[in-house]
């Protein structure tokens, strides 16, 4: 089975052609980070006007990409949910044009539910890190971190009766937070990138005043970033932006804190839950940081540790097609009158706000 799958939940067009088997023929994702950058974060309407401009020509080079045509197609998958509602519609009404044009089945699906199969996707030249098993099997406990959301979930298989959240954010996301403390810092947008890549030659130690624990509660598989960005805002605003090495160790110290709360979090969810595989996903997975911390806890804990490429990170059409493609394989099929939902179907368990729970 071969599946065309249509991303633009967010700020990435993308569209691909892969297997049921989770083989990528093609992949080809348009960014509008550039169009973003000036604002300091994603504007749902200039999102929207772009993806208008070029869903057309990304999903044509994903075909030509793949050498088939739309006939050549077993089915047409789409982000129906979760993310901006502009941008949602036109990927959604691109991909039932051609699915009705081309008489092939249309599949709606759940952008995190994309993100959690990810790792499944076999890309040429590009093995899963750090375990030496080609992919992990069901169950397992993934940690999906991004600009949007962040989360750990336990997957017992592809379907979304079988994913169940074990604890989420309260607040900001992960790479929400990223964000912002890059902008307080001068350090533009997107900013886990370049925290990223000033941590790594910073002690943080140095600028461990600066930074809050995050809900070290042994109990709790919440996050809350919220707090450390304020934190962090003050110390700017007392000490005015770092430079040189302070700005280094001021990003080692922040994404240690952040990194530090998703590691412990996740493998205490890993442990309680008797699963002994760990799976990473969501833009944030792509962070050096993150993935070198997740693995050694892993392998101090007996834990097979599974993460994907960082293709497979970030948003892109190929995890869409896969998870559509299950679907299809499973004789699941959607309407033309699919609608767009801002919110997933996945079942939440972290209510967002503070106060006693």
């Amino acid at each position: 089975m071969r599946v065309l799958g249509i991303e633009t939940s967010c700020d990435e067009t993308a569209a691909a052609v892969v297997t049921e088997g989770g083989d990528v023929l093609s992949d080809v994702v348009r960014s509008q980070v550039a169009l973003h950058a000036p604002y300091g974060g994603v504007v749902p309407e200039i999102a929207a006007r772009d993806h208008a401009r070029a869903v057309v020509p990304v999903v044509r080079e994903a075909l030509a990409r793949a050498g088939m045509t739309a006939a050549d197609l077993d089915g047409v998958a789409v982000t129906s949910r979760p993310g901006l509602a502009g941008a949602l519609l036109v990927g959604m009404q691109a991909a039932k044009g051609l699915a009705w044009a081309a008489g092939k089945p249309l599949v709606g699906v759940d952008h995190l539910v994309g993100h959690l199969l990810a790792v499944f996707l076999r890309r040429d030249g590009a093995p899963l890190l750090p375990s030496p098993e080609p992919r992990p099997s069901f169950p397992y406990v993934a940690l999906l971190a991004s600009g949007g959301h962040t989360a750990i979930y336990r997957v017992d298989g592809p379907a979304i009766g079988a994913i169940r959240e074990l604890g989420a954010t309260r607040d900001d996301a992960a790479g929400e937070a990223f964000d912002k403390v890059a902008k307080l810092l001068g350090l533009g947008y997107p900013g886990g990138p370049v925290v990223d890549r000033l941590a790594a030659t910073g002690d943080a130690a140095a600028a461990a005043e600066a930074v809050p624990a995050l809900m070290a509660r042994k109990e709790s598989l919440e996050f809350s970033f919220s707090g450390i960005k304020s934190s962090v805002a003050r110390h700017v605003a007392r000490r005015g932006r770092p430079e040189g090495q302070a700005l280094h160790d001021l990003c080692a110290a922040f994404q240690g804190a952040v990194v530090d709360a998703l590691v412990q979090k996740t493998v205490r969810a890993a442990r309680a839950e008797g699963v002994e595989r760990v799976v990473l996903g969501g833009g944030v997975a792509a962070n050096r940081g993150l993935r070198a911390r997740m693995a050694a806890a892993c392998e101090r804990r007996g834990l097979a540790l599974f993460v994907p490429p960082f293709a497979s990170c970030t948003d892109n059409g190929a995890m869409i097609a896969y998870a559509g493609a299950l679907r299809l394989a499973a004789g699941e099929r959607d309407a033309l009158d699919l609608a767009p939902e801002t919110r997933t179907a996945l079942p939440r368990v972290t209510r967002k706000g503070g106060g006693a729970r």
